[in-house]
């Protein structure tokens, strides 16, 4: 009896997914919930198991192509009988007395036991050796050429095996003949190409080969692709910019480090330091976590935080809900987790809906300054870049400190120039003085 795959709902508004790889075969054996295929929606990548153990008889969507959720993309026959392994070759008979000993196979071989060498057998080897002394021959190779191993091993091979007669007729190799200075001095010039000025270039015998690969479009990234274009359509976006001193941070890191990550199995990273400073600054800026929803503006009283990450297929933004109620341990693991899993592509499409707001770090990667885009329908995005040792003014000084350029990228419509500028203040304040997220002042 054929049983039907079918494309099974993987999320809200997605009614189409594309077929990314198929881990099995027409002809292969699965067990029930055996994954199948793994299908790529906007939003994720999610695997699909066989709903019944069998095997696969018709794959009807290939690789990249598009289907509908609920279309049957496969059919596994449920009667066909599973594949037995081959019987192993029979073992051995064991000696009377006992069983077979399985150690002999790991034992090495012994050698061959070697005869005790006869006249004849001493003669017949010395036969090669007397003609190519009567002949004014030497036995021995020519200087820088050592003799074949494999005529050697040979010569010995047939000797223990009794046929003398063969090694005492077989003649050596004459030795090569050697080429005239002349000749030599030509196969240099053909071998060596006499050096070129710098100005001339040598002719291309063999031109690179131009070549151009078409590979379509992921649902996830076109669904990216997609986003960023009406972002940049339908919003007035702008990009305020600010730096952050980043020695208090890195000392209380430094300090806290180790015990961090004995107590809660995570690291001490910078991320939760900024997702803890950007929800006490949203808290003082509504403006900056609300969005625009027809003719309305809607303002909210919860933090759902996006963390833009890097995954196999492309950048993702799993989000943090209700990140004022996270402790720095929570975040830390929260934000070890995504990553992990959309490296693996194994985030689930509910965890990339929503978001209030959202945190880009591009520093990981090298960057000194952008400026992120803003993910709709939030109205602003906060751009991290990387710490860099510059010189700065200190009470009258110049002095060298561990700088952070940050950047807002925010909708005009909805956020003010003023209202940006002073929530990227207040994000500076924030981690130039930790202890302010502590208490809350």
């Amino acid at each position: 009896m054929s049983v039907a795959i079918k494309i099974p709902e993987v999320g809200e508004s997605i009614s189409e997914v594309s077929i990314g790889e198929w881990l099995k075969r027409e002809g292969d054996w699965v067990g029930r919930d055996e994954d199948v295929v793994v299908i790529e929606t906007d939003k994720a990548t999610v695997e699909v198991p066989a709903p019944e153990a069998g095997r696969v008889t018709r794959i009807l969507k290939n690789a990249g192509d598009t289907a509908a959720v609920n279309e049957v993309i496969a059919y596994i026959d449920e009667s066909a009988a599973e594949a037995k392994p081959k019987e192993p070759a029979l073992k051995a008979e064991a000696p009377e007395g006992g069983a077979a000993d399985d150690r002999r196979e790991a034992t090495p071989l012994a050698p061959a036991r070697r005869e005790p060498k006869s006249a004849e057998t001493q003669a017949a080897r010395a036969e090669p050796a007397k003609r190519a002394a009567q002949s004014g021959a030497s036995t021995a190779e020519p200087s820088g050429s050592p003799a074949p191993k494999g005529a050697e091993a040979g010569t010995l091979d047939a000797l223990q095996a009794g046929d003398t007669t063969e090694a005492a007729e077989e003649k050596p190799p004459p030795p090569p003949a050697r080429e005239s200075k002349s000749a030599g001095i030509e196969r240099s010039r053909e071998k060596w190409q006499p050096l070129r000025p710098k100005n001339e270039t040598a002719p291309a015998s063999h031109p690179a080969e131009r070549r151009e690969e078409v590979v379509p479009m992921s649902q996830l990234r076109r669904r990216i692709a997609e986003r960023l274009v009406r972002a940049q359509q339908s919003a007035a976006l702008l990009t305020t910019f600010n730096e952050i001193e980043m020695t208090a941070v890195i000392e209380l890191r430094r300090k806290y480090r180790d015990a961090f990550a004995e107590k809660h199995g995570a690291k001490l990273g910078f991320m939760s330091f900024f997702v803890k400073a950007a929800v006490a600054a949203l808290r003082l800026v509504p403006a900056v976590n609300a969005e625009i929803r027809g003719d309305n503006l809607v303002y909210r009283n919860f933090f759902d935080i996006g963390i833009a990450v890097g995954g196999g297929r492309g950048l993702v933004v799993p989000v943090l809900r209700s990140a004022e109620t996270l402790s720095f341990a929570a975040i830390e693991k929260a934000i070890a987790d995504f990553a992990r899993r959309a490296e693996d592509n194994k985030l689930k499409p509910e965890e990339l809906q929503g978001g209030t707001f959202t945190i880009s770090n591009g520093g990981i990667y090298g960057s000194l300054l952008s400026t992120p885009i803003v993910n709709p329908p939030q109205s602003a995005i906060l751009g991290l870049h990387a710490i860099e040792d510059r010189p700065v003014a200190r009470a009258g000084a110049v002095v060298i400190r561990a700088m952070m350029y940050v950047a807002l990228s925010y909708d005009h419509r909805i956020i003010d120039g003023r209202e940006a500028v002073t929530f990227l203040k207040h994000v500076k304040e924030f981690i130039e003085d930790p202890s302010r997220l502590l208490f809350d002042v």
